[in-house]
């Protein structure tokens, strides 16, 4: 199966950040920096404070002047004003307070937001459990793309154009293969090696070798039939766990971007504390950003 999308070239006008202000979302600045410079898009910057009740009246929101959660946060989005990598991006702050899905939702409606950049601090199993991800919530949910910056994602120096190594993983579902356009415009803006991986498992050791070469083929299928010339295609088919396995080959062919589709999530929040999602787990093992296509 083929897709006629996939040699457009993607455009991204607005880019929406989400940020809580730690170590973490700052660690994603950097990438915010270089798509928003090679895109040319807008930024929108957004914090969102969770809704207070007062002792007295239990469901009344605090109004703002007393709201100290609100306060800080005005205050960090201040500072945030100086970062270096936001000099020379066109940009604009929104705080809103409410609950962090409905009220990002809103944004990325209101700002038509083409994609969205967050970090994750990346809570596994029981923590993950009892907490939830905030970030997970938002991929399955968001409309947009979402490019999420993992715990072990090194920051430093970010240049998209450095982006030479991007790894499309797919299970061949609809979710999956709706991620692809975007794989394939961003290595063809650079140029760039193309691997495209599909995991398996229990798979028996004798049938191994026919089920490789029958997969490849498949993977195959999903290129453009022309127009291919600018791009270095490389296929992995492996028998394991499938954030194991995407991880593995990440790490074998030193991906400087994983792509995957994500089953859209009817409810975010839910979807969050399930501990065994494997877009989740290869966000928090990545060593490079994971751009997430909701299906």
């Amino acid at each position: 199966m083929a897709t006629t999308l996939a040699s457009a070239r993607i455009r991204l006008r607005n880019v929406l950040f989400t940020t809580d202000f730690s170590r973490s979302a700052e660690a994603a600045l950097p990438y915010l920096h270089a798509l928003a410079r090679w895109y040319g898009a807008k930024v929108c910057i957004a914090h969102v404070v969770p809704p207070e009740p007062r002792l007295s009246v239990p469901l009344d929101v605090l109004p703002a002047a007393i709201d100290r959660q609100r306060q800080w946060a005005e205050r960090k989005m201040s500072e945030l004003e100086t970062n270096e990598w936001l000099r020379d991006v066109e940009h604009k702050q929104v705080l809103r307070q409410g609950e962090l899905w409905y009220a990002l939702s809103s944004i990325i409606t209101q700002e038509h937001i083409d994609l969205l950049v967050t970090a994750t601090h990346g809570c596994e199993g029981l923590s993950k459990l009892f907490l939830g991800s905030s970030a997970e919530a938002i991929f399955r949910g968001a409309r947009c793309p979402v490019l999420t910056v993992g715990p072990k994602v090194a920051g430093g120096d970010v240049r998209f154009e450095n982006f030479k190594n991007i790894l499309f993983a797919t299970d061949f579902s609809a979710a999956s293969v709706h991620a692809l356009p975007y794989a394939l415009s961003m290595a063809q803006e650079n140029q760039a090696r193309l691997i495209m991986t599909h995991i398996m498992t229990m798979v028996p050791y004798q049938h191994r070798e026919a089920v490789i070469q029958d997969e490849t083929k498949r993977l195959k299928a999903l290129l453009p039939t022309k127009d291919m010339e600018w791009c270095q295609a490389e296929f992995a088919v492996s028998f394991q766990f499938p954030a194991e396995g995407i991880l593995e080959v990440a790490e074998s062919y030193r991906a400087d971007l994983i792509v995957m589709g994500v089953r859209h999530g009817d409810t975010p929040r839910l979807a969050s504390h399930l501990p065994w999602t494997t877009a989740y787990d290869v966000v928090c093992g990545a060593k490079c950003p994971v751009l997430t296509v909701r299906g």
